[in-house]
């Protein structure tokens, strides 16, 4: 556990800085920072971030010299008088409970004997935000973390996207007239997509909205074209294309192109490309109504309906995931007792 002591706040003055030393303890690793003195914009403001882009992250008030005694664990005093990093770093590593002391225009004396370590990301005046993001990334403990809002990087500009959380999505189907089967049969899916993705580098933020969401569009109609206007749903609900995607990838293993021309469908990509999307086409493709069957009889069932073309493509998309998410079929189905 990290905990980062910020201490010398001073609220009339310090709010930008002591913001940004919050924002790095979050962004880099720490599990909570503690502010010397009350700030109630500072908190607000953080706990913003958090429920935004995610992360169990805590901000909390006290008095500096009580929150150091009080601390059990290594304490760790940011400062250029210290000794480099690169001689301390390796050894600090292997510490699981760290205080960070991060300081501001002037350091208490008695702050040098109470740390069990003084280090100098550099001997040179510099900003004590800069040595936190610096030390914290040396110390290499950033966390995963998953909120609403997800930053798609860019080369250029800049791309935020919205995931719609599960009450949202619920009732989003209900919005749409979605019948109990419906419902159950969404709710199935989205616990075979989130038991799935456990195994793999997956979101599991978009693999539970994808999930929800992916048959919206059998509101309007059962037919193969219940995947399209799910897409457009979402596309008119302001969803972004990431989201809506997920209704128009799902069915089968992915339509072809020459395929999705025979049935008539409009001309867009049909095929599961991100890890999130393959996971929820698969899961969908693995239930009969809200049951999770095997791949065997879906396979079937698929022939029943003169889709035997499709057949072979269900089941390599099920062995590629079964690899690379580390699932058995059998372990799926556990859920059906639940």
């Amino acid at each position: 556990m990290i905990t980062v002591l910020r201490i010398g706040h001073r609220p009339e003055r310090d709010k930008r800085i002591t913001t940004h030393v919050a924002l790095v303890s979050r962004a880099f690793g720490a599990d909570k920072i503690i502010v010397d003195k009350v700030d109630d914009k500072l908190k607000r403001t953080i706990d913003n971030v958090s429920k935004k882009f995610g992360g169990n992250f805590e901000l909390e008030f006290g008095n500096y010299s009580e929150a150091i005694r009080k601390f059990k664990g290594t304490k760790v005093h940011l400062t250029m008088y210290g000794v480099p990093i690169e001689e301390k770093i390796d050894e600090i590593k292997k510490i699981e409970n760290i205080m960070v002391i991060v300081g501001s225009e002037k350091v208490p004396r008695p702050i040098y004997e109470m740390a069990d370590y003084n280090i100098a990301v550099k001997n040179q005046p510099h900003s004590e935000v800069s040595a936190l993001s610096i030390f914290l990334d040396r110390l290499g403990r950033e966390k995963g973390l998953k909120g609403e809002l997800k930053i798609i990087p860019q080369e250029k500009g800049k791309k935020v996207l919205r995931i719609p959380g599960r009450e949202e999505c619920l009732a989003l189907l209900d919005k749409y007239g979605a019948d109990d089967r419906l419902k159950r049969h969404s709710v199935m899916c989205s616990k075979v997509a989130l038991t799935t993705g456990k195994g793999c580098d997956s979101d599991p933020r978009l693999l539970e909205a994808g999930a929800l969401l992916h048959d919206i569009g059998r509101t309007v109609t059962h037919s193969i074209f219940h995947g399209v206007e799910g897409y457009k749903i979402l596309k008119r609900e302001d969803m972004d294309e990431t989201i809506a995607r997920f209704c128009s990838t799902h069915v089968g293993a992915g339509l072809l192109k020459n395929t999705a021309k025979k049935l008539k469908l409009p001309d867009q990509d049909y095929i599961p490309r991100t890890i999130e999307e393959k996971i929820v086409c698969n899961s969908d493709t693995l239930l009969k109504g809200d049951k999770v069957v095997t791949i065997e009889e879906i396979a079937e069932n698929y022939k029943k309906k003169g889709l035997a073309s499709e057949v072979p493509r269900l089941k390599r998309l099920n062995s590629y995931l079964e690899k690379k998410c580390n699932f058995r079929i059998e372990d799926l189905m556990k859920l059906n007792e639940q």
